[in-house]
């Protein structure tokens, strides 16, 4: 199997073992769980959601719109009419914090199998693929909103 194919394998695995455990909790699909994620750790526009979960802009739009109707997320007024500011409500904290305790769940899961420097060297590696795969990227700035 090459790299990427045990890398998609783990991530399949990863997700589904996510989603069994978030399933007994929430039913809300992963991608709006992590979406959560991405708009508390920063992004703060949809752009930037767009960015943060690397999927195109109209299937973020179509996610904030879910997102807001389900009442976990509001869109604010940016600094122009094309430009809107994401937040999260309080419903939508209680779902990240959900989301959070999944992820350090799994994270324990994880590491069970790897010695403690064996984690620390997978990290290391982890970090290392995609600082690399990332230097190949330019990120577009035109069409951003201020603060991205």
């Amino acid at each position: 199997m090459t790299l990427p194919e045990q890398l998609g394998s783990l991530r399949r695995a990863l997700r589904r073992l996510l989603t069994e455990r978030l399933g007994e909790q929430t039913g809300r699909p992963f991608m709006q769980l992590l979406a959560l994620k991405v708009i508390a750790g920063g992004a703060r526009s949809q752009v930037s959601l767009a960015d943060g979960l690397s999927v195109d802009p109209p299937a973020v739009s179509r996610l904030v719109d879910r997102l807001e109707e389900d009442g976990l997320v509001n869109r604010l007024a940016g600094e122009n009419r094309r430009c809107v500011r994401l937040e999260l409500t309080d419903k939508g904290q209680v779902e990240l914090e959900l989301m959070r305790s999944a992820l350090q769940w799994a994270d324990g899961e994880l590491t069970r199998y790897l010695s403690a420097s064996e984690v620390v060297e997978l990290k290391r590696l982890l970090e290392k693929l995609q600082a690399g795969l990332s230097q190949g990227e330019s990120p577009a700035t035109s069409g951003r909103c201020a603060g991205e």
